[in-house]
């Protein structure tokens, strides 16, 4: 059995797009259906995504193996706004270098503590960061962009100190 190859990072560019589009669409579909308002379910379309991942391209940073990108987040300030990875990818490692990075760059920007926001019925995310030393640090409605105007979304907000 062969070693996966690791995965490198770097800032993401206008052409790696509509591969983080696919992946933010299928993980988020994965992580947040049954778990998320209908309203903002049906918000999230597939060109959705797309316009949101040009919209996210100056924040974003994208891991890849062997040149193909396999997972992404997006760092705004003192918040990892996204964190996902490509189906295939999940569970080979690739996300706990993106959180790595996340907190590095979360740090470096002088900041002492990150947090995000996870569905609060999306079980799999939560356990997932809790093994990586985030904290649940309390339910709160996140507030996601929808056409219309905010969208109130049961979320836990995880932190990690840093």
């Amino acid at each position: 059995m062969s070693t996966p190859e690791p995965a490198e990072l770097r800032p993401a560019t206008t052409a790696d797009a509509a591969e983080i589009s696919r992946i933010w669409c299928e993980g988020w579909r994965d992580g947040h259906l049954g778990h998320t308002p209908a309203a903002l379910v049906e918000a999230r379309t597939a060109a959705s995504f797309d316009h949101r991942a040009l919209e996210r391209l100056p924040h974003t940073t994208v891991a890849t193996v062997d040149g193909d990108v396999v997972g992404f987040v997006v760092v705004v300030d003192d918040e990892a706004e996204q964190v996902y990875v490509d189906r295939a990818a999940r569970g080979s490692g690739v996300a706990a270098v993106l959180l790595a990075e996340v907190e590095r760059q979360v740090a470096a920007s002088g900041h002492r503590r990150v947090w995000l926001a996870v569905a609060s019925g999306n079980t799999r995310a939560r356990r997932f960061y809790e093994r990586s030393g985030w904290y649940d640090d309390g339910a709160f409605d996140y507030q996601a962009d929808g056409p219309d105007g905010p969208i109130a979304v049961p979320c836990h907000r995880y932190v990690r100190d840093l």
